[in-house]
């Protein structure tokens, strides 16, 4: 086998639940800073996974035969070198020649580094610019870079759902392959399953730790009218040592698994299809109060996020009966965790295996069990930071990838009886739009790191450089990290002192020193009778409507939704009423903003002809879609 040679802002006020203005605030503001903020690869990367130790400028990303270190140090320019990953010698000569690097992870020799080798999974060592050849390692890293894959570290143990055998064994299964005993969950368990996330829980006694799964399989029920996929999470003792019978021995005797809900009764959405899940620990170490952030889509890629706390999927393994079980239940019963490294008796396994569901099913906290929003979007990925603002409330952000490449930041106030969610901004983070393949949080430097097939980049959390409009338009924001202070609207992380905050989501902008915001200055233009001419007003809020007035009248309104990014008035035929001064007035709740004042004025006949040949040519691109954002001074010129 022969290797081939290597925006703009504005912020969405939600109910929990209601989708209307789902959109973002603000759209394609950061633009980053050229060499510092994003590194290209220097060829496409069709497949790459992300490693990232929180508090590091270091950011390792494996590809397509070789390793990328990625250096992004604070406040000077990027650097980037790779590490080449060779071919192992193969017994059998494959189709695929190429080593597709699909696991990193942090040992205490090292980075170990896994890929496709070929079709034949093998690992590497990277220790101080060397790479040490580790040989096969079955059940480390897939056949395909396209296979459904997860590896799940704790200390010396080893968690896998990799198939070991390319062309047999194709059943896939949860497996312990490195630990005590090597296990894995029987054939019946789960129908066709997508992993999406595997986590340890550290409980209150060390023999009742769990491993929680998460994952989506095929609907068993087949009504026409069922969803094809339903969303799971399963649950395995973490000390599970196998079965005493020789059909339980090799298998984990304590899988169970329960239904995911995520559905709005109000308006009769359901969202079946699990996407993704960040868990987020609770800042004073009680494991229970582990918020777990499901992302999950309908068959109209529609999306939403519903929050499940891991105390409510404990006690429902704990105490639940089991779907389509009549009998009274064996001791102990399904799910349970011995001490002392007990067997689990063999009828027990045999209930749990033919009946391995639960019956009542996880529902999303709060007292109406529905969704923290949802949304017109397709969200695919989600990281959530939990931060302090100025005046020490606590909020939980969530950063969301979109199918379009682009990731939505949606502030959650911490507080539970604050019922409006924020989607204040959409964020761009490539110089070449593509498709996010990773996404990772640091929260103490306080960075998103995502990579694309072409590069990486590094977002700050605190973008509050992108907000116009002065005091203001910070405020009506509602960015938890941002705040005006010295005329500027300013990090929090940035000031020495504290920054002016509003504790009010609905009125955020009466905080400000000046109740009113500054008007817009008047801009000029002449033009003779009869001009076709067109008056573009950028729409800088997605939350906001934005009306064009003339005199008393308003002659184009323009909501929130608009598809264009500008309000657009255009005057088919400039007749004398139609001189005189134009209003673009932005509207949003009671926050009122004059954002354009123009002032049409008459011109004489040879300058007339001159402007009227622009008019004419602007509005021939306007009939043609073109609409492009331009600027009456250009006119003026």
């Amino acid at each position: 086998c022969t290797p081939t040679p290597s925006g703009r802002v504005s912020s969405t006020t939600l109910t929990r639940t209601a989708p209307g203005r789902s959109g973002p605030h603000l759209e394609g503001g950061w633009a980053g800073h050229v060499g510092q903020d994003r590194v290209d690869f220097g060829q496409t990367e069709p497949h790459t996974v992300l490693f990232h130790e929180p508090g590091s400028s270091s950011v390792w990303v494996g590809g397509r035969g070789k390793v990328y270190l990625f250096d992004f140090p604070e406040g000077k320019n990027a650097s980037v070198r790779t590490q080449p990953i060779s071919l192992l010698p193969s017994l059998l000569p494959g189709q695929d020649c190429e080593n597709y690097i699909t696991l990193l992870e942090r040992r205490s020799e090292g980075l170990l580094a896994c890929g496709t080798n070929a079709r034949h999974p093998s690992c590497w060592n990277l220790v101080n610019d060397t790479v040490v050849p580790l040989g096969e390692m079955r059940g480390y890293a897939p056949f395909s870079p396209d296979e459904n894959s997860l590896v799940l570290f704790e200390g010396d143990e080893v968690y896998s759902t990799i198939r070991k055998q390319e062309y047999n064994g194709k059943i896939p299964r949860f497996r312990r392959i490195r630990g005590e005993s090597e296990l894995y969950t029987s054939d019946t368990v789960m129908q066709n399953p997508q992993f999406i996330k595997a986590t340890i829980v550290h409980q209150d006694q060390a023999y009742d730790d769990k491993i929680y799964y998460f994952f989506r399989e095929d609907n068993p029920d087949k009504n026409p009218e069922a969803p094809l996929n339903v969303s799971r999470v399963a649950q395995l003792c973490r000390g599970d040592q196998g079965g005493e019978s020789s059909l339980s021995v090799s298998k984990w005797n304590t899988f169970l698994k329960a239904m995911l809900v995520c559905s709005d009764a109000a308006t009769n959405k359901n969202f079946n299809r699990l996407q993704d899940v960040f868990l987020l620990p609770d800042p004073s170490g009680q494991w229970r109060d582990t918020r777990v952030y499901g992302v999950f889509s309908n068959p109209w890629n529609y999306s939403a996020v519903c929050v499940y706390s891991l105390g409510d999927i404990d006690k429902v393994f704990r105490t639940s009966s089991l779907k389509d079980y009549h009998s009274s239940l064996p001791n102990p019963r399904p799910g349970k965790c011995l001490p002392d490294q007990q067997p689990i008796p063999t009828e027990t396994f045999q209930v749990a295996d033919r009946h391995p569901e639960v019956a009542q099913r996880v529902e999303p906290m709060g007292p109406l069990k529905t969704p923290l929003f949802h949304s017109k979007y397709h969200y695919q990925k989600v990281v959530v930071h939990r931060m302090q603002a100025s005046h020490g409330e606590t909020y939980h952000v969530l950063y969301l990838t979109t199918d379009r490449g682009t990731i939505h930041k949606v502030v959650e106030p911490g507080e539970q009886e604050h019922s409006f969610i924020f989607n204040i901004m959409e964020i761009q983070p490539f110089r070449r739009a593509a498709a996010i393949q990773t996404m990772s949080l640091d929260a103490e430097r306080r960075k998103l790191y995502v990579s694309s097939q072409w590069e990486v980049s590094q977002v700050p959390l605190d973008l509050c450089e992108v907000y116009g409009g002065g005091c203001h338009g910070c405020l009506m924001s509602r960015d938890p990290y941002c705040g005006w202070d010295q005329g500027r609207c300013v990090s929090i992380y940035s000031s020495q002192r504290s920054v002016l905050q509003s504790i009010n989501p609905v009125e955020p902008h009466k905080e400000c020193p000046n109740p009113k915001p500054d008007k817009a200055p008047l801009q000029k233009v002449s033009l003779a009778p009869n001009s076709r001419y067109y008056l573009s007003c950028p729409m800088e809020s997605r939350h906001a409507t934005y009306s064009w007035r003339h005199k008393e009248n308003v002659e184009q309104s323009c909501e929130p939704g608009h598809q264009s990014p500008n309000c657009i008035l255009f005057i088919e035929n400039l007749t004398a009423q139609q001189y005189g001064h134009y209003f673009c007035e932005a509207q949003e709740g009671s926050y009122f903003r004059e954002a354009q004042h123009w002032q049409l004025l008459p011109e004489d006949g040879i300058m007339a002809e001159h402007l009227l040949g622009h008019a004419c040519a602007l509005a021939t691109s306007l009939w043609l879609g073109v609409l492009p954002t331009l600027t009456l001074g250009l006119l003026v010129h």
